[in-house]
């Protein structure tokens, strides 16, 4: 979501002030109306990954959404000609008459995996795995698999920071969300719910669950409550896909000394580097 213009406070984009005058790639650059794949990220990540490095920095991946970051470091590779529009017609009127979560059931039935890593209301990823599937005859998982057979070119040290304490974690995630309202995240996203028709927007955290505010049908309360809720499974989300993850190397953010050496080493590393940024949360 950091790819869109707006939206600075719900995905909290870097500020300048945060930056602290590296250099950050793949954020506030594409209008909301406009649709964006991971296989165009994977694309303009590579191109970024390339730039980088012939100017003697190191590329830095920092974000949250593990499909994105595994697509480009595994060397996934996308066939965007598959697929059919009447057939993803046919899918999307099957949501609009029986719901999304009944369109996700089906996806599970085919592809549990698939469907463990894409939530029932992101409405075009469900559709899109779908569609694979009836036109190819094999899941996306399966396409996924098969498309890594070529070798990586990158060479890559991947570092997750997560808490022993998982109650931790949650109390951190409510005050951000408290602190998010602090800084105008409701004005954010009634400027944006007045210039903008639904686009996939809307699906990020933070502007989903405040529209039922917008029209009434919920209070605040229910939605900044809602908001730590699906932030709280956001993050769950995350922590099982990177245990998954081979080679991975854990830094943990309840143990103050580990901790701070590992910003240290950070501080030195992102001094000779530019960041490329996605969904940070």
């Amino acid at each position: 979501m950091q790819i869109y213009k707006g939206l600075s406070i719900a995905t909290a984009k870097p500020t300048q002030a945060e930056m602290q005058g590296v250099r950050h790639h793949l954020i506030d650059f594409l209008e909301p109306q406009q649709p964006f794949s991971v296989a165009e990220y994977v694309k303009l990540a590579k191109e970024c990954v390339y730039d980088i490095h012939s100017r003697g920095k190191q590329p830095v991946l920092c974000g949250g959404t593990g499909l994105y970051i595994s697509s480009l470091v595994d060397n996934v590779r996308f066939d965007e000609a598959v697929g059919s529009t009447e057939k993803r017609q046919e899918l999307r009127s099957y949501a609009e008459s029986f719901g999304k979560h009944s369109l996700w059931k089906r996806l599970s039935a085919i592809d549990p995996q698939a469907a463990e890593q894409i939530h029932e209301n992101n409405l075009n990823r469900v559709i899109r795995a779908l569609e694979v599937y009836e036109v190819t005859g094999k899941t996306l998982t399966q396409l996924k698999q098969e498309s890594r057979l070529e070798a990586s070119p990158f060479e890559s040290c991947i570092i997750g920071i997560g808490f022993h304490d998982r109650q931790k974690l949650y109390d951190r995630i409510e005050l951000r969300v408290d602190e998010m309202i602090k800084a105008g995240l409701v004005e954010e996203t009634l400027d944006f719910y007045h210039r903008y028709k639904p686009t996939t927007v809307y699906q990020a955290i933070g502007y989903k669950e405040l529209i039922p505010y917008f029209e009434g049908n919920i209070s605040l309360d229910e939605a900044v409550a809602r908001i730590k809720l699906e932030t709280r499974h956001y993050a769950k989300r995350q922590l099982t896909w990177f245990r998954r993850v081979e080679n991975i190397r854990w830094v943990y953010a309840d143990e103050n000394e580990e901790y701070k050496i590992f910003l240290k080493n950070v501080e030195k590393v992102v001094a000779k580097s530019e960041i490329m940024c996605y969904n940070i949360r």
